[in-house]
């Protein structure tokens, strides 16, 4: 029965897999969701394998991708700080923490942080009696924020659930409208709507082959003004493998883990998402990724160096015209 149950989903992931790529142009989904911060990967360790981090267990930065893979962490507490110089000279954090009660005897809690700083910019306004047809009306400095709680247990020792909860807000300042020739007024652009995030993990047994599914962003439509739209809702569907266990290696302290993503988004192209992390002696691990129907960032690279239950990770995404990206996170187990 269990290797019916393993066959069945491993059938309905390649299938998912191999229909994604053949999807035809006309499905292309543009400028549907707003809040796309919350799409942006700043964990390091997930940037370099290019995302693909569904079935992956990353104990509290799981929350930024399925809250189900926190569930099976071992340490009582797990912090993660990641740093993201993005691209337009915007700056993403965000920031983990899990806490493991009575070893996962009542599930895992955690909280997440993401913040973002657009910077500042000049703010105008339609006016045809100046001689440019617009005035100035002072700088902006538009911001988001998400604050989220997430729960995981590991309901057996192979399915484990999670969840999470995020009040997230975005401000973009005031603007400045004309009501006459010599009248203005002023009004606010700023929205706080709480999103939902969902997902499951389950380990095959055989080796350590594992599949995990998320829902994340989950919201109801929200509207600036008369024009409605969600938060980026993303469907992802993952597979991870150590491929070392294919391989007789006795006393051999080192893994190749393989992760598979197939992502359908509300307002962009399907993707695969592929990564790989070479780990050796618990010391240094180094990575890549690869991401298809990317405009411009499709493959990424990154290393990790561990040791006493402090980890750094650092990511380096090449993107195109915007030319790079880097991150970097810290990460600390006790």
């Amino acid at each position: 029965m269990k290797r019916i149950f393993f066959l069945f989903n491993l059938a309905v992931l390649l299938i998912f897999c191999i229909s994604v790529p053949n999807l035809k142009a006309e499905n292309v989904k543009l400028a549907q969701t707003g809040f796309q911060f919350l799409s942006i990967t700043s964990d390091a360790r997930a940037a370099a394998m290019a995302g693909a981090m569904t079935s992956a267990e990353m104990r509290s930065s799981s929350l930024f991708f399925n809250p189900a893979c926190m569930a099976n962490m071992t340490p009582f507490v797990d912090i993660s700080i990641s740093h993201n110089k993005w691209i337009a000279d915007i700056t993403h954090n965000t920031f983990s923490l899990a806490l493991n009660p009575q070893a996962g005897r009542y599930g895992v809690l955690g909280v997440s942080i993401q913040s973002t700083d657009y910077g500042t910019v000049l703010g105008t306004r339609v006016d045809m009696n100046a001689q440019k047809g617009f005035v100035d009306t002072g700088e902006l400095s538009p911001s988001a924020f998400a604050f989220g709680v997430g729960y995981a247990k590991a309901l057996s020792d192979r399915f484990s659930v999670g969840a999470q909860v995020k009040w997230v807000k975005q401000d973009l300042e005031d603007s400045v409208i004309p009501v006459t020739d010599s009248t203005t007024t002023t009004k606010s652009y700023e929205l706080s709507p709480f999103a939902f995030d969902f997902g499951t993990l389950f380990k095959t047994g055989f080796k350590s082959l594992a599949f995990g599914m998320s829902i994340r962003n989950f919201s109801k439509e929200i509207s600036f003004e008369q024009e409605g739209f969600q938060l980026p809702l993303v469907y992802t569907m993952g597979v991870s493998m150590d491929l070392m266990d294919f391989f007789e290696m006795t006393g051999s302290d080192q893994s190749l883990y393989l992760t598979i993503d197939a992502t359908h988004y509300r307002s962009h192209p399907e993707q695969i998402l592929v990564g790989l992390d070479y780990k050796i002696m618990n010391l240094l691990s180094l990575r890549g990724g690869l991401a298809t129907n990317n405009d411009e960032d499709n493959f990424t690279f990154g290393f990790g160096v561990s040791q006493f239950g402090l980890m750094v990770d650092y990511a380096y995404t090449p993107f195109g015209v915007f030319d790079q990206v880097q991150r970097v996170t810290a990460r600390f187990s006790l």
